[in-house]
């Protein structure tokens, strides 16, 4: 079956069934559901290779630097329930933590001439992502380095921070430690979501009037760095009362580490994590928690990139996401004494 057999069927232009698989504006519902209807019952399936050869794949590819993060299934459940309704499909390039992989997976997609890349807080460098975006539509998600030649979807982390701090402090906290990512040196990128997120702790602690002496250990936003983080930070002579982790991931390591030192949560050391990702809400963690809006943050960039490829727009675009903090369990007043 070919798109003039499923036009013939509707009784319609080949045009017009193009711009229903493009998903373009200016078709109306009852003409988008004949369509999809006459290809249902045709069993017309579009060729990506003859559409790629035509100049569009309908393929978007989505960079992310890893799988063990729950946040990164919010973004793409965000993603998703955009591109569902339209004829794209996203292809994830999936690559580790450095640049140098970030950079090969990225480029792999392009080469698999993808119409448009969201990039979740890539690490390879700024100047290489502003040349990708003059050649190819593109989204950056997390980091607040804006630029004209992509799209911005951010977090205000730098509220979210103070959130947690006041709410700590409004327990009775003064100790009050972070476990938050270093920024990749060299990259260009000057405002990734931790160095943001750590500007909103400072800014935080210094309003309490606690900012001497800070207690920030740099690690990766892992479990593995959130156990390390914890451990330097809780085998210090006065280790912190609380814990601010800046991702969920990493707060699953300060369990670990909590758990080895005989601390218990949270009656011995507070948690607060971030991105309220669904293992938080799970009923033995029921971590304290940063919202984000995951899903909303990823639908977002599924609409900016949309609307970058169908070229309605040079002018580039941030959009910025409020965070709301969740309290659960592992939140408490420090101990007496």
């Amino acid at each position: 079956m070919t798109i003039t057999d499923v036009a013939q069927h509707v009784g319609v232009s080949t045009s017009a069934v193009s711009k229903v698989l493009r998903n373009a504006y200016g078709v109306s519902p009852e003409m988008r559901d004949r369509v999809r209807a006459a290809m249902a019952e045709l069993g017309y399936r579009p060729h990506a290779a003859a559409r790629g050869m035509r100049g569009r794949t309908y393929t978007i590819g989505v960079l992310m630097d890893g799988i063990r993060n729950a946040f990164f299934a919010d973004l793409l459940d965000g993603m998703n329930g955009v591109l569902g309704d339209t004829e794209y499909a996203m292809l994830i390039g999936y690559s580790g933590a450095g640049p140098e992989e970030q950079y090969k997976a990225t480029f792999a997609m392009v080469d698999r001439q993808v119409d448009g890349l969201i990039l979740i807080a890539p690490t390879f460098g700024r100047q290489e992502v502003e040349k990708t975006a003059t050649a190819v539509p593109t989204v950056v998600i997390g980091h607040h380095d804006a630029s004209p030649h992509y799209d911005l979807v951010v977090n205000d982390d730098a509220a979210g921070a103070r959130e947690v701090v006041d709410h700590l402090v409004g327990l009775g906290h003064r100790r009050i430690g972070l476990i938050s990512s270093p920024p990749v040196e060299g990259s260009g990128w000057t405002r990734p979501p931790a160095v943001v997120a750590s500007e909103g702790y400072r800014e935080a602690m210094a309003a309490h009037g606690l900012a001497d002496p800070l207690r920030i250990v740099p690690a990766a936003f892992t479990d593995e760095g959130g156990y390390r983080g914890a451990v330097k930070l809780l085998s210090a002579s006065e280790p912190p009362t609380a814990i601010f982790a800046g991702a969920d991931v990493a707060a699953t390591g300060v369990f670990r580490a909590a758990a080895e030192l005989g601390l218990r949560i949270p009656e011995e050391l507070s948690l607060a994590g971030y991105n309220n990702t669904a293992v938080a809400a799970l009923e033995p963690v029921q971590l304290t928690s940063v919202d984000q809006a995951g899903g909303d943050m990823g639908a977002m960039a599924a609409r900016l990139l949309l609307e970058r490829i169908e070229d309605r727009r040079t002018r580039s675009l941030t959009r910025s996401v409020t965070p709301s903090l969740v309290i659960r369990r592992t939140t408490a007043p420090p101990p007496r004494g």
